[in-house]
This record gives C-alpha cells, structure tokens and sequence, in this order.
C-alpha cells in the first residue's frame, strides 16, 4: 500500500502529539527544584537542582547554561516567610570559599525577584522547593544583566536571552 506524503505528515503530527500529551503530566507534577526551562530562542536554559542537606531551608539551586558554548552560570533563590518576594541570584565564577561582599559583588551578574507565570498568564510568587513547578519563571532585566556581565564578550556568551523561561523537562 502507497501512502501519500500529505497522509505521514498528518500521521507525523498526531504522533508527536501523542507523545507530548503523553510527557505532559511528567512536567507538571515536577517539583519546582528539579524543573527545567529553556527560553523562547533556546539559547539558555534553567536547570534547576536538589540542593544540598546543608542548604538554607527556603533556598533552590540552579545552573544557567547557554547552548552557544556551554557556558554555565550558578544561581539560587532564597525564599523566606509566606508573601516575601523570592530573590534570584545568578554568578559567574565566583571565587570558592569565603568570599568578601566586593568579591561576591564582581561575580554576580543578576539579582532580583523571582516570578512564576502560570498557564492563563497570572504572575505570582516561584513555588518554594517541593511544591510544583511553575510552567513559566521570569526574570525581570536579566537579558540586559548577562550583555553586561563578565560572561559577556568574545569568549564567553554573544546571544543575550529573553527574561521569561518555559518549563522544558523534568530531572528524574
């Protein structure tokens, strides 16, 4: 039996559809610190992390990692008492150890809140470690932040990324 072009494109289609209704329920039961988002260009994404037994108790870590040359940045959002804004922070290389407030200063190359957007656009607080995650974060001014920060430039990152990250995946 010959079947036409136009016929496996359908076919194609309702597959992937398929397949992606299939892998939606996975994404939205993700608990906030093992979600990942890219944005929309895809030239950066979020990878969020289970943070360490010894981490503060309201705090998330993630990695920021940019596709054009797997530069990677460290953040983390501290989240105090109930209503309080979370607060993003994002470094590029950062000294270990003790570091001095100018140090950690130099590294950093954004920090601000931290807003969740839900599936009907509603902007509220990011979900604290173990509650769901959110389908969309975003981080106000952070494109201008990384143009102007140390991994900006020749060696480091050229493609300056949106603001607003969709959830992508979710780690096992």
């Amino acid at each position: 039996m010959r079947v036409s072009g136009g016929f496996r494109n359908a076919a194609a289609c309702v597959a992937a559809a398929k397949l992606a209704l299939a892998a939606a329920p996975a994404v939205a039961a993700c608990p906030q610190e093992l979600a990942v988002y890219a944005e929309r260009e895809r030239s950066a994404s979020l990878d969020f992390r289970p943070a360490p037994p010894t981490a503060a108790m309201h705090s998330v870590e993630f990695k920021v990692v940019f596709a054009q040359n797997g530069v990677m940045l460290d953040g983390l959002v501290l989240q105090s008492e109930e209503g309080d804004r979370p607060v993003g922070l994002i470094m590029h290389q950062c000294p270990e150890g003790d570091v001095t407030g100018a140090e950690l200063a130099a590294c950093t190359v954004w920090q601000g809140p931290v807003y969740a957007i839900d599936a009907e656009g509603k902007v509220g607080l990011m979900p604290k470690r173990g509650e769901a995650a959110a389908q969309q974060l975003l981080l106000p001014d952070f494109g201008p932040a990384v143009r102007h920060s140390t991994a900006y430039g020749p060696d480091g990152v050229s493609i300056v990324p949106w603001d607003v990250f969709e959830i992508s995946g979710c780690q096992e």
